[in-house]
């Protein structure tokens, strides 16, 4: 059995998949773009189940571009109608569809982290070619730390990159125990920070998410 599929993983489903979900959802037809997302190679986008989700099936999401009204479309899928699964893109990677006031600073995140992965609308504007940024756009990211020392060092740094970039920075820190927030992450060891798993959402202290840093 394949592993669960955690949050932010990126997915591709079959046109035959996708022919199915167009047929249970008739609404969706309101946006041409939608009808060839899947048979245009795109990705989908793994959420959070919601209340409506079927049980058994994986939650998915799909972000529409500025000029298609920003709308996010959930579907759920069974497992055997996805046929590729990857993390997010690389910072570094997706840096080429970046404007060039963004180019500096993620030069900078790629030196503090290279592994750090992107999520968002660059994300997005990077994997399919369409035009997801604009002048307001965050740049939403997922540092994954390898250990308990770089879990504890990566907030602050990133507070520092983040006083002086172009855009907000978003994103999660990624421990063994999901995912929190970065600005959580600045506070003291005692303070509540929410940790994001795919399974819900939980509250610990600072200090023991850090020190479940490894991964």
């Amino acid at each position: 059995m394949a592993d669960p599929l955690e949050r932010h993983t990126m997915v591709k489903t079959s046109a035959a998949a996708w022919t199915a979900v167009m047929a249970r959802h008739p609404e969706f037809a309101e946006h041409a773009i939608v009808e060839g997302w899947a048979r245009d190679g795109r990705p989908l986008i793994v959420r959070r189940p919601g209340c409506s989700d079927p049980a058994g099936k994986i939650p998915l999401g799909l972000p529409l571009p500025p000029s298609h009204g920003k709308r996010r479309i959930a579907v759920a899928l069974d497992a055997g109608e996805i046929i590729e699964r990857k993390p997010p893109p690389l910072l570094a990677d997706a840096a080429a569809s970046a404007p060039a006031a963004w180019q500096d600073t993620i030069g900078r995140l790629v030196r503090l982290c290279p592994e750090t992965r992107t999520f968002g609308s660059l994300a997005w504007q990077h994997l399919t070619g369409l035009p997801y940024l604009s002048d307001h756009s965050d740049l939403d990211l997922l540092w994954p730390a390898r250990a308990t020392e770089q879990a504890s060092t990566l907030p602050l740094e990133i507070a520092g990159i983040a006083r002086q970039a172009p855009m907000r920075l978003d994103g999660e820190i990624i421990c063994a125990a999901g995912g929190v927030q970065w600005r959580e992450l600045t506070g003291t060891d005692a303070d509540e920070v929410l940790v994001k798993r795919q399974s819900g959402v939980h509250s610990t202290t600072r200090a023991a998410f850090l020190a479940g840093g490894t991964s």
